[in-house]
């Protein structure tokens, strides 16, 4: 909460309504936006919202406005609420204020921005057709994702875009040279506990800034914390000159806190009972996202989907602004496909045989057009069995149930769930699995091989130690049969 003291002007407040402050002030009224400061020691932060007449504002608390009064002295700082930048953040863990939350000390940042900064010019804008590789393998062949670019995971509670999330941390900041940058939206504080501690263990934290907005803060200081954590982002990009990956855990969250500050302001709910500016609030925070000259900013979102409605008013925004989107089914989910990534609704604008090769691109779309024939024979195998299917139909079912499996991936951020080893893919044998299921080579292989596995490899190296097991096993119990009857 960096201030200048210099030229500051006084208000008083004149209503106080939860989150909602009145304030009246001398003419001019402080801007939109601006950064007022009141309650004991001034620790209570405003933002101005609107002016209501010629002589007050009203404004949105960012931290708890328990014991304020009518009366009390309001400060204007002169300014917008800013965030430290520096190199001194990487590592730390910080609040929208750009205070430490980790119990590691304040932060000696040299520099403060403010968090509400003009879009880069379009002219300063640069685009590339690079895929950034994930070793997830339904990712990287169905919806491959793009250096510079925005890419969404939708889905319900519970199919597992946090997850995914942690696995692309873990995947990628490994091998990632740029700054990883986690953005938490009115996320749960045990999941940003377990983020922390997880970074740390993997020893990534120290080239990776986390800022939360957590979900039991005022909906201003969710609302913002995403602006926040741009700035960081775009101080890197710029200053630093270095790529940065920017993870935001949940973009919903921001939504539904800008639909929370619209009611408390007033306004008139829109469709759904979202803000009547429920697209420029988002295009305000998308549109920051961009790649320069000095460097890129890599964009990864999860998108909580209200009732599992892809048609809601949230989702339908949002899709707008991405490369990418990754569909998360909860019926994949509850028969066990994991990661639960919806192949027909999942696409990217990077899937193109100019971006990707001609080869990546055939693959993905057999894979697809087959599991979409696998989706149309279901009624018929419900009703009436495999049996009365053709030969051709009983083929392009056998692919499907594995192509389904081979799909599936055990994570490294899984392991002590599933006791299973995560595995990272490349994407040359991710292709490879896929074209060599797609040619019959796999019919004679028991589906089940397939699932859980990395590289399609694994499945003959599992079947041959598990015949060699069987085989010891029966040797076992032929010596013992022997022993009995001597």
């Amino acid at each position: 909460m960096k201030t200048d003291n210099r030229d500051q002007r006084q208000g008083e407040i004149i209503a106080v309504r939860g989150n909602v402050i009145d304030v009246r002030f001398p003419q001019p009224l402080p801007p939109r936006n601006q950064q007022l400061l009141t309650g004991h020691d001034n620790r209570v932060v405003l933002e101005v919202q609107t002016h209501m007449d010629v002589h007050s504002v009203r404004c949105i608390a960012m931290n708890s406005s328990r014991r304020l009064s009518r009366g009390m002295a309001v400060v204007d700082t002169g300014g917008r609420m800013q965030m430290p930048v520096g190199e001194a953040l990487l590592g730390r863990m910080l609040n929208v204020f750009g205070e430490a939350i980790d119990g590691k000390g304040a932060i000696d940042a040299q520099q403060h921005w403010p968090i509400h900064r003009p879009l880069l010019p379009l002219a300063d804008r640069t685009t590339g057709d690079e895929i950034f590789e994930t070793g997830i393998k339904a990712i990287d062949l169905l919806a491959p994702l793009e250096r510079g670019g925005k890419s969404g995971m939708f889905g319900g509670a519970g199919v597992g875009k946090t997850v995914i999330i942690n696995e692309l941390i873990n995947n990628m900041a490994k091998r990632y040279q740029g700054v990883s940058l986690f953005c938490g939206i009115g996320e749960r504080m045990r999941e940003a506990e377990e983020m922390y501690r997880d970074m740390q263990d993997s020893g990534v934290l120290d080239k990776a800034v986390l800022i939360y907005g957590q979900m039991n803060e005022p909906p201003g200081a969710r609302f913002r914390v995403g602006h926040a954590a741009l700035t960081v982002a775009e101080y890197f990009r710029d200053v630093v000159k270095r790529d940065v990956l920017l993870l935001i855990d949940n973009v919903f969250r921001f939504v539904q806190s800008g639909t929370e500050v619209s009611g408390l302001m007033g306004r008139i709910p829109s469709r759904v009972g979202y803000q009547p500016t429920l697209a420029t609030e988002l295009a305000e925070l998308e549109e920051r996202i961009c790649s320069s000259k000095s460097g890129s900013i890599t964009s990864i979102q999860a998108v909580y989907v209200p009732a599992d409605d892809m048609t809601d008013p949230s989702a339908t925004h949002i899709f707008a602004h991405l490369s990418a989107s990754i569909v998360l089914s909860r019926k994949r989910a509850s028969q066990g496909l994991y990661p639960a990534i919806d192949p027909l609704q999942t696409d990217s604008k990077m899937l193109t045989p100019t971006t990707v090769g001609q080869q990546h691109y055939q693959v993905a779309q057999t894979v697809r057009s087959t599991l979409a024939e696998y989706e149309d024979l279901k009624d018929i195998i419900s009703m009436l069995g495999m049996e009365e299917l053709s030969s051709e139909d009983r083929k392009i079912v056998s692919k499907a149930r594995r192509l389904e499996r081979f799909l599936t991936q055990p994570f490294f951020t899984t392991e002590q769930f599933t006791g299973k080893q995560g595995k990272l893919v490349p994407l040359k044998e991710t292709i490879d699995g896929c074209e060599r299921i797609l040619a019959g080579e796999f019919a004679e292989v028991n589906e089940r091989e397939l699932y859980m596995i990395g590289s399609i490899d694994e499945a003959g190296a599992e079947k041959q130690e598990d015949v060699s097991q069987q085989d010891d096993t029966e040797r076992n119990e032929t010596a013992e049969t022997g022993n009995e009857r001597d």
